[in-house]
């Protein structure tokens, strides 16, 4: 490849979707509140109904378990809700305290979603591993935390 020449990358809608959806049960929880079809189509500005949609998706993907007993996150489920909390959390403190700017939150949607694991716990160094986000919620940690 040329090194003038620029490489354009186009995410799936449908990964950030899921990503968010997961993100939003993951943080329910982390109110100690139930997770309901309505709690997650306001926190996401959905329909209840797209709600249903995605939970019944998501449930085949093995990422949630969802019956009318509710609805629980899987392991898996709950690493990926665990990265986009944090990943979005460090992008607030990046903001925040490093860039002192104010918070975009359209922004952090958007960025959070291509971060990987390498970034992340890059981010979370150079931040000196902040343990708050500036709302005062937990950041999850990353094995970068540990090694400190």
């Amino acid at each position: 490849m040329e090194p003038d020449h620029e490489t354009l990358f186009v995410g799936t809608a449908e990964a950030e979707h899921v990503e968010m959806y997961l993100k939003a049960i993951w943080h329910i929880k982390e109110r100690n509140e139930d997770v309901k079809i309505i709690s997650i189509a306001k926190m996401l500005n959905v329909r209840q109904p797209s709600v249903v949609q995605m939970l019944k998706k998501l449930h085949q993907r093995k990422l949630v378990h969802y019956s009318k007993a509710g609805v629980y996150l899987t392991e898996e489920g709950s690493g990926i809700g665990n990265t986009m909390m944090r990943n979005s959390r460090l992008l607030e403190v990046l903001m925040d305290s490093a860039l002192k700017i104010e918070i975009n939150e359209e922004m952090v949607c958007g960025v959070e979603h291509h971060m990987n694991t390498q970034f992340s716990d890059a981010l979370c160094t150079m931040l000196g591993h902040p343990r708050k986000c500036p709302h005062g919620l937990e950041i999850p940690m990353g094995s970068c935390c540990s090694a400190d």
